[in-house]
């Protein structure tokens, strides 16, 4: 293992943020998830960098030293919660988690030439296209050897997904014969590119708790519609916020193309009151700041923006159904506060 450094472990000792945010989470549960995130930033750290050496080592490493809500390895162990959260492998399964995530971020990024991520240079800006995507892949080959050690459930689960994540991004590259097929085929996408990762990682922390079947099923329902939910929330946020939680400028979106639920909504919109909105999205340069100023106005009141929460509501309400039939512990009152606080976020 390689020797890690003041600032390094300065993440792992810090409390996680996201769960302190959340309201009434039991005291008890509270300080095991906080010391369990502790190995599981530690974890990361040793997984990225690995038997690298120079700027491979510092290129894996990159993101995870950036921070990020750790939203993947919570809901890992918070599924562990339903069986034994002690068992072997569960912090493993946490790691696994934000692993996919962040060798996703590494291949994304390379796609949409993105300049940052987690208010720091990404990968491919800092290093190169070249290195970002081999770095992406170095990342994948060392969770295939996590997942190894996790045994086959684990490695079907994580096949399965990865599967999924690039169904997903090849789903995106095409799109529907019209606009009328628009939103069906952007709720594929946001499936297979959020919602498949996010319920996984609920199920993978359950799986190796040893959690029921049922019960790992129920929370892979829930992880789906809460992984829809929090890019629908997403795309709320570049309309309707001042800066978003991930450093973005509102109508970052907009200007680089990207088509996200409002913008869908609002060009299959028919009510005259519309066409001028219609009209930016369908032909206006929005790279150009006048064009996505007036753009983002005419959004925050169209009715594509209570279209797009009403559709987040249903996500919510769904995750919430689907944790109903499980045992009453303090991690289902988290889930479900995590899930209702997604409602706020966006309103």
């Amino acid at each position: 293992m390689n020797s890690l450094t003041t600032h390094d472990l300065r993440p792992a000792q810090a409390p996680n943020r996201l769960l302190d945010s959340l309201p009434g989470t039991d005291p008890e549960l509270a300080a095991r998830l906080q010391r369990r995130l502790a190995l599981v930033e530690e974890r990361l750290l040793e997984c990225t960098r690995g038997d690298s050496t120079g700027p491979a080592a510092t290129a894996t490493s990159h993101l995870i030293g950036a921070g990020g809500k750790r939203l993947r390895p919570l809901l890992a162990l918070l599924g562990a919660e339903f069986g034994d959260p002690e068992a072997g492998g569960v912090v493993d399964a946490a790691v696994i988690t934000e692993l996919v995530h962040v060798a996703s971020l590494h291949h994304d990024d390379v796609m949409d030439s993105a300049p940052t991520r987690h208010g720091v240079p990404s990968v491919n800006a800092r290093w190169g296209n070249t290195m970002a995507v081999l770095t992406g892949d170095l990342l994948l080959a060392r969770i295939a050897k996590l997942a190894a050690g996790l045994g086959q459930g684990a490695v079907q689960l994580y096949a399965d997904t990865a599967g999924r994540l690039v169904r997903g991004q090849l789903r995106e590259l095409s799109s529907p014969p019209g606009p009328e097929g628009q939103p069906e085929h952007h709720f594929s996408v946001i499936a297979d590119k959020s919602g498949s990762l996010i319920s996984a990682s609920v199920r993978l922390g359950a799986l190796q708790a040893g959690a029921p079947t049922e019960v790992e099923q129920a929370l892979g329902v829930f992880g789906e519609h809460l992984g829809s939910a929090f890019q629908i929330s997403d795309d709320l946020l570049d309309i309707t916020s001042e800066r978003t939680e991930s450093g973005k400028q509102p109508g970052t979106d907009l200007a680089m193309g990207v088509p996200t639920l409002p913008v869908i909504l609002a060009l299959t919109d028919t009510d005259p009151g519309g066409a001028e909105l219609r009209d930016l999205l369908e032909h206006a340069d929005l790279s150009e700041e006048p064009a996505r100023t007036r753009a983002l106005a005419l959004l925050r009141t169209s009715p594509a923006l209570d279209r797009t929460r009403a559709v987040l509501a249903t996500h919510i309400h769904r995750a919430h159904a689907a944790l109903t039939p499980l045992p009453p512990l303090p991690a289902r009152h988290t889930l479900t506060t995590l899930t209702t606080a997604l409602l706020g976020r966006t309103s």
